[in-house]
């Protein structure tokens, strides 16, 4: 809250621009394989501030969206057994874990001007795990 605060002043002196706030999965399905009940809590939290502030922000020209990952293959998950990894990739109805680029693809569409006309809105970006 207090960094959208921070980079809606910058966005508003510059006459717009875009706030992507980076959520989870765990929001939508409640932890479980994919996080504790305090982490789903925050980046529920999260979800909820992202369409506060898209309201609020959205007469100064400022969009407002979160993306919510999936399992992403990344240092974090580097420590799982095969047996969770391949439960978490059962899971997935694409077959695979994602990759930073998935979610980096999302961030950057949000983050142009093809999406100047979305915002309060959660990207799912989880091959499946969780369809909205």
């Amino acid at each position: 809250m207090i960094a959208t605060r921070g980079t809606a002043s910058a966005l508003r002196r510059h006459g717009g621009g875009r706030v992507i706030n980076i959520a989870s999965i765990a929001a939508r399905l409640g932890g479980g394989l994919v996080g504790s009940s305090a982490y789903a809590t925050s980046k529920g939290g999260l979800i909820v501030l992202t369409r506060a502030c898209a309201r609020e922000l959205a007469p100064l020209g400022i969009t407002v969206n979160a993306v919510a990952p999936g399992p992403i293959q990344t240092r974090v998950l580097d420590g799982l057994s095969e047996q969770h990894r391949a439960r978490l990739v059962s899971g997935v109805p694409l077959g695979r874990l994602g990759g930073p680029e998935d979610v980096a693809a999302a961030v950057c569409f949000l983050a142009s001007g093809e999406a100047g006309w979305i915002t309060g809105q959660t990207l799912d970006v989880n091959g499946g795990m969780f369809m909205n």
